[in-house]
């Protein structure tokens, strides 16, 4: 099996599905942490270094960050119902808890923290942007809850529903290299849900010489790294696909280069 994918598993005691680190990966800046609570569990956390996007993928929980509280937060118990998600920014620093009342998915998103002083912060659904992407077979619906017109330290994230029988990340595009506004240098994670959930979807990484070169078959839970390279994502027919990204790097900024082979996917129909 790929290094790049982690497959979906049962919790850990603590609720715990997934696990990436700096360290983990071989990588430099993302952590990214999946929890799938019962009702009345409680994750918490504090990072000295890090700043923190608490996203909250299904279901609903309680929260505190820092000196602020929220009785209940989230509105949808599937990434599927067409709603934007809730989340909170916190910087470096800031303990957080959240306990889920109801069955809750939650998704920890971590990268260095460089500045600091930055205010926690709600990010309500009505705060984040959704747009449509593509055309035709490359349609995707994208909702942009961390994006860099927001203020942050390194992170950027956002959720994707890729229709059934329809292409995401695609054309092919890379950003793993530092080109002024032509690209930045970003690696990324890739959290998978299928829509009926025994489907599955297909994911490459792949860079121009084939020193990298993995296609995956991902099925509903399962996470992808993206260290380098183009990283396109088909969902297979009769099965939506959702996928929540982290991206961040030495530079806060997504500027993206399309395969040159494809770039004739790009021009007017």
């Amino acid at each position: 099996m790929s290094k790049l994918l982690l497959r979906n598993h049962a919790p850990d005691p603590a609720g715990r599905v997934h696990h990436v680190t700096p360290e983990s990966a071989g990588w430099s800046c993302i952590g990214f942490d999946l929890y799938r609570l019962e009702e009345g569990m409680t994750v918490s956390g504090e990072d000295a270094d890090r700043e923190t996007c608490l996203v909250f993928v299904a279901g609903r929980g309680a929260a505190m960050a820092g000196d602020r509280e929220w009785a209940e937060l989230g509105d949808r118990m599937s990434p599927f119902e067409d709603k934007r998600p809730y989340a909170i920014y916190l910087p470096q620093g800031t303990p957080w808890r959240v306990r889920a009342t109801t069955a809750l998915e939650l998704a920890v998103c971590t990268a260095p923290g460089l500045n600091g002083g930055l205010p926690v912060r709600l990010i309500r659904p009505e705060d984040v942007g959704a747009s449509v992407r593509g055309q035709g077979s490359n349609t995707r619906h994208v909702f942009d809850i961390l994006p860099e017109s927001q203020p942050a330290d390194s992170l950027l994230v956002v959720e994707v529903i890729t229709p059934a029988g329809n292409w995401s990340s695609y054309p092919p595009h890379k950003h793993d290299s530092d080109d002024g506004t032509a690209e930045t240098q970003l690696e990324e994670t890739y959290y998978h849900r299928i829509d009926p959930p025994q489907g599955f979807a297909f994911q490459r990484v792949y860079t121009d010489d084939r020193s990298l070169d993995e296609a995956m078959a991902v099925e509903n839970g399962d996470l992808v790294m993206v260290p380098r390279g183009y990283h396109p994502v088909g969902a297979a027919h009769g099965y939506t696909g959702y996928y929540l990204n982290v991206m961040a790097g030495p530079r806060r900024a997504w500027h993206f280069n399309t395969a040159p082979e494809h770039r004739w996917l790009l021009a007017p129909v």
